[in-house]
């Protein structure tokens, strides 16, 4: 059984289609490389899947129930178990990173008192395991100012992994961050995937998509136009592949 299924999904913004009948899966314990050029539909497909926007048509099912979505919303997709970290979304800098990784979901007693201790030591927990945060000082109190660019993907995406989550989507975690904090990121997702957790992978850069991938969606134009099992092609091939794909969207009748 897919963790997610998707099923002629449309979507569509004043008189503009950003998704047409877009049929998309995500198995248990998987990685998919979701691959388009700008406007091609990639950032609506994964905040319909977060519960972010509402389909204009379509259906939706995570372990084979079907989802109303009429109803579905962040606080839904959150209770399945889908968890986003979008490229626009912004860490608190001059909070502590146990404030950060616990916002909006604080640990509270019978009276609704903030359990700050009990925050504190989850999150010491958290960076000396999973995101391995042990150099430089750095503890739970520490403001999220301080952390790089790669750091900051690791909290989020730790946050995801803190609050169960079966699903993570990455909307370009890479982007603008240096050779050394790229290979953190990818790190995450490697270890995500060793947890037995699904991701959603998004980027432009193939290099990084293909080293992470179980398989690869290329949609264009708000439509599906490939789709590619990491053992069945090369890097250099599913270059080619998607170069083919885009050409043909561009050619004239």
């Amino acid at each position: 059984m897919s963790l997610v299924t998707m099923r002629d999904v449309y979507k569509k913004f004043g008189e503009v289609f950003a998704l047409r009948g877009v049929n998309f899966d995500v198995e248990e314990n998987e990685v998919v490389g979701l691959i388009g050029d700008n406007g091609a539909g990639k950032s609506t497909l994964i905040k319909i899947l977060s519960g972010v926007h509402r389909p204009t048509g379509g259906e939706l099912r995570i372990r084979g129930e079907r989802v109303n979505l009429r109803r579905y919303s962040v606080r839904e997709a959150h209770r399945y178990g889908i968890e986003p970290v979008f490229q626009e979304q912004a860490l608190a800098d001059k909070q502590s990173l146990w404030r950060n990784l616990f916002l909006g979901r604080e640990i509270t007693g019978p009276l609704g008192f903030l359990k700050s201790k009990e925050m504190i030591r989850e999150t010491d927990s958290l960076m000396s395991g999973l995101l391995k945060f042990t150099g430089g000082g750095m503890a739970p109190q520490t403001h999220a100012m301080t952390l790089s660019g790669g750091e900051r993907q690791g909290l989020a995406i730790g946050r995801a992994m803190y609050f169960e989550a079966e699903l993570i989507i990455l909307d370009e975690p890479t982007r603008a961050l240096s050779v050394k904090e790229i290979g953190k990121v990818l790190r995450f997702v490697k270890e995500l995937k060793e947890n037995g957790k699904s991701c959603v992978y998004i980027s432009h850069t193939i290099s990084h998509v293909y080293a992470i991938s179980d398989r690869f969606v290329i949609l264009d134009r708000g439509e599906i136009v490939g789709e590619y099992r990491r053992d069945d092609v090369t890097e250099e091939e599913l270059n080619e592949r998607l170069s083919r794909a885009f050409r043909l969207e561009e050619s004239p009748e």
